[in-house]
């Protein structure tokens, strides 16, 4: 038998193909499924079986049209029954203890709630080694290697409940497994299904037993101690959940690889489409066009621009000239697994392209730290609630970026002020947010507070 975990960066997810003789499952699938064809193609694998873990919130599943690809059995919790949430697609239900065989492989469904009502995680089972002795527990997002899911998922009313169910399913439905039984997460480092993760991929029940501090806690003391140290939840994650109960719909080719004129994207901005400036910093506040949201390429990308953008509208991508005719296939890509699939295409050319049709350009200032040290015009710092209070410029007002989308600052639009975040990636999301709301002299802290303390530079703690 053989394992192969697929990371997913930014989003930090983990999927699995696990593979015996000639025949594999994939679990926790992402939306760009060619990944999982391409690997059972190189490996002379026939894909069988897909299934998850859970009803996913951080991203687009791929396990429906996977399955609907391959014609492999889609398997899913049978626990969904009643819940807010519950799988819609045609599928195999998996209660407690129920099996499924993949050559010398037997995958044993385990209902670890917590984390969502309907959560199982997989004992996996390699009967030509051992039998009766387990290997693995694919433990979705019930177990990470450090912590533990986040059980806020539906809300105050159910996240008491579901921490109590969380500590049952860390302290009982799983006390019969063996410490060397080989842990395989769903997420790592950087996910926000959960708070302070490892870096590590994968450990072992027994270290995660030793090491990991909530198994030290009465139930109280873990209740308080999981809900008080959730991280902010992105505004897409009930999207999310929504889309994946009902089936991510199969998408027949990755969206958005249509070039597009400036004519057609100065058409495409009236009628109301979002553009979306992939760009560097530096490169969006030397020249953009007006009103549009600079989230850069790159692992945050998925995040931001789930978190931030409407669904519902099309998006128009502004490109670096460096690549192909202007297009980013991986950022089509990163946005396709938080269910942006309205990709009406590209700026064909990149922002050269548009200059050179002489239509109108907007610039946003990208200060340096003495700039603004020796600046009194108003600061905004859109950093995360920790950060701010782990040191800040004296005088700048606190909006975290998440909840300046919702909230414009208390401060007049026609006024000078300066974005600061921790690198300068967040800082332009916000300064572009905010120039679309009317606030015309918004610049960035070029190179964020990491460069602000690379100086020495006096911090505040107020």
């Amino acid at each position: 038998m053989k394992i192969e975990r697929f990371e997913i960066p930014g989003l930090a997810q983990y999927s699995y193909v696990i593979s015996s003789q000639g025949k594999a499952i994939v679990v926790d699938a992402i939306r760009d499924v060619d990944r999982y064809l391409d690997y059972a193609a190189k490996n002379g694998l026939q894909i069988t079986h897909v299934a998850d873990t859970h009803i996913h919130a951080d991203f687009a599943a791929g396990s429906t049209a996977l399955a609907a690809l391959t014609g492999a059995e889609l398997a899913l919790s049978a626990h969904d029954r009643g819940e807010m949430y519950a799988s819609a697609m045609p599928h195999r239900p998996l209660h407690d203890g129920d099996k499924i065989e993949i050559g010398t492989v037997v995958l044993q469904a385990l209902h670890t709630p917590g984390h969502t009502p309907e959560h199982i995680s997989f004992i996996v089972f390699d009967t030509e080694r051992g039998p009766t002795e387990p290997l693995a527990l694919l433990s979705g997002d019930f177990l990470f290697v450090g912590s533990v899911g986040r059980p806020d998922l539906l809300g105050d009313a159910a996240k008491i409940g579901l921490a109590n169910e969380l500590f049952r399913s860390l302290h009982e439905r799983i006390a019969h497994l063996p410490d060397a039984i080989e842990v395989l997460p769903g997420h790592g480092a950087g996910s926000f299904c959960g708070s302070g993760m490892s870096d590590r991929p994968e450990s072992t029940l027994g270290y995660e037993r030793v090491t990991n501090p909530l198994f030290k806690l009465s139930r109280e003391a873990f209740v308080a101690e999981i809900l008080g140290s959730v991280p902010a939840m992105p505004r897409y994650y009930p999207r999310m959940k929504t889309l994946n109960a009902a089936g991510a719909p199969l998408l027949p080719a990755l969206p958005g690889a249509n070039p597009l004129t400036p004519a057609a994207v100065q058409r495409l901005k009236t009628e109301g489409a979002i553009l979306l400036d992939l760009r560097r910093p530096e490169a969006f506040g030397g020249a953009h066009i007006p009103n549009a949201i600079n989230i850069g390429a790159g692992r945050s990308l998925s995040l931001w621009a789930g978190w931030l953008l409407d669904s519902t509208r099309p998006i128009v991508l502004i490109s670096e000239t460096g690549l192909e005719a202007g297009d980013d296939e991986p950022s089509r890509r990163a946005l396709v697994r938080v269910g942006l699939d309205r990709l009406a295409g590209f700026l064909a050319g990149g922002m050269p392209a548009w200059i050179d049709a002489g239509l109108d350009i907007a610039r946003t200032p990208q200060l340096s730290t003495e700039d603004v040290q020796h600046s009194d015009q108003p600061i905004l710092d859109v950093r995360t609630n920790r950060e701010w209070q782990n040191g800040h410029i004296a005088g700048a007002q606190h909006i975290v970026l998440e909840d300046l989308v919702q909230d414009s600052p208390h401060l007049p639009p026609d006024r000078p002020l300066t974005v600061v975040c921790g690198s300068g990636y967040r800082s332009n999301i916000a300064a572009s947010f905010l120039a679309q709301r009317g606030f015309a002299q918004v610049s960035s802290m070029a190179g964020g507070m990491a460069a602000w303390t690379a100086r020495s530079l006096p911090l505040s703690s107020d």
